[in-house]
């Protein structure tokens, strides 16, 4: 088997219900060809958050050795996705003043009005994961995208900060350094999503990503073609997989099974005469039951995520910015009805978001499921554009050392 070669990049996707490891080779063309894909189902995390960290390094082992098998290449370092309840993100605002005499604006100023930016007070048990620029004012000119090389006196800065609480981040990165690989780095997973499902115009438009996963539902709201907003909320397809279960009286697995396969999330959608067979405990009998009861089942806990989102979304302020409305993705948006049902709560025209841009086993990933796999690829292969994949993170304990230079020149060519 070949070792990881210098064009090849890993995106390994940690969630609550499963581990997906993707492996894209970037090619002379910039386009990414998706060559290998492994999963594994994830016992050791909880609402995103690693509780078993000998089970999460299991399905880790499993997860990349599938995807290496796939593709005929050996793994050594991987970009992990991260979420959960602990992450928050803040916009702050910085300025400067323009050191040169000629007063030309060069890329160390934009360094340092970012910097500046970043000073905000974090408590001691958390760390900046990303800071991401939204836009930069010279002199009173706002709206301004890139401003190396225009002429002003005053430099302002607005960004929008993540956070993370430090022993959750520093247990997904030991994790993947226990199953033998290293982390390149660690990224939001709807940051990650956005690159795999979201088109230029829908973030200069203004649009909302949701990424329903398994433990968390995560949002990243675009505005002008940057993030003003992210929030992750600790509820997923994981408690409609429960709901299932307890209402059915059927065990979690085959309560999963089940979704999957007749899931819906609106009962007028489902034909009265439907059924469907349901196992039971304990190896009693299965039983059949109309399709409408497991709808009805579905219907309320989907209802509570989209009510939830359409707060956190009002809250921003931002609501009216968003003339691309929404785009779902992640494993719970694939259920029939999830679009019909969120279009009518959010209010806002909706799209199930699937990856795109990519060639190879685009059969295979063309998934919601796959969004944040396919995204973190993308991060990385872009990453790898601006002579940074060489670097991998280092051990848990060194876990956030150098990312903010490595997010600034990265972020200095979002735009």
């Amino acid at each position: 088997m070949a070792s990881q070669r210098q064009r090849t990049v890993v995106g390994l996707d940690i969630g609550t219900t499963k581990v997906c490891a993707i492996i894209g080779e970037i090619g002379d063309n910039g386009i990414i060809d998706i060559v290998g894909v492994g999963q594994s189902p994830s016992d050791g995390l909880r609402k995103g958050v690693v509780v078993n960290l000998e089970s999460t390094v299991k399905s880790i082992t499993k997860a990349i050795e599938e995807a290496e098998l796939m593709s005929g290449t050996e793994v050594s370092s991987v970009y992990v996705g991260i979420a959960g309840g602990h992450i928050k993100g803040i916009n702050s605002r910085g300025v400067i003043a323009v050191s040169r005499a000629d007063k030309e604006i060069t890329q160390p100023d934009v360094d340092r009005v970012i910097d500046a930016a970043r000073a905000v007070s974090i408590p001691m048990d958390r760390e900046v994961i990303h800071v991401l620029p939204q836009e930069f004012t010279v002199d009173d000119q706002d709206g301004i995208k890139d401003p190396v090389g225009m002429s002003g006196t005053r430099l302002e800065a607005e960004v929008h900060i993540v956070t993370g609480a430090v022993t959750s981040a520093q247990n997904i990165v030991r994790s993947v350094n226990r199953a033998g690989f290293e982390v390149n780095d660690i990224v939001l997973e709807p940051l990650a999503s956005s690159f795999a499902v979201l088109t230029e115009d829908e973030k200069e438009l203004g649009v909302v990503l949701v990424d329903i996963g398994g433990g968390t539902t995560d949002l990243a709201l675009f505005v002008e073609g940057a993030i003003w907003q992210t929030e992750v909320l600790a509820i997923g397809g994981g408690n409609v997989t429960k709901d299932i279960s307890v209402g059915l009286r059927t065990p979690i697995a085959e309560a999963e099974q089940i979704k999957l396969k007749y899931g819906c999330a609106m009962t007028e959608l489902v034909k009265a005469d439907e059924e469907i067979e349901v196992p039971s405990v304990g190896g009693r009998k299965a039983k059949g039951l109309p399709r409408t009861v497991l709808a009805e089942i579905i219907q309320p806990r989907m209802e509570e995520i989209f009510l939830l989102l359409s707060r956190e979304i009002k809250k921003t302020g931002y609501e009216d910015l968003v003339a691309g409305g929404v785009v779902l993705t992640g494993g719970a948006s694939a259920m029939e009805g999830v679009q019909e049902l969120a279009e009518r709560i959010l209010d806002m025209p909706v799209r199930i978001g699937s990856p795109k841009g990519i060639s190879g086993l685009v059969d295979v990933v063309n998934s919601p499921v796959f969004a944040t796999g396919v995204g973190l690829v993308f991060y990385g292969a872009k990453n790898f554009e601006d002579g940074g994949a060489h670097t991998p993170r280092l051990p848990a304990g060194d876990l956030f050392r150098g990312i903010t230079n490595r997010m600034k020149e990265w972020f200095g060519e979002f735009f």
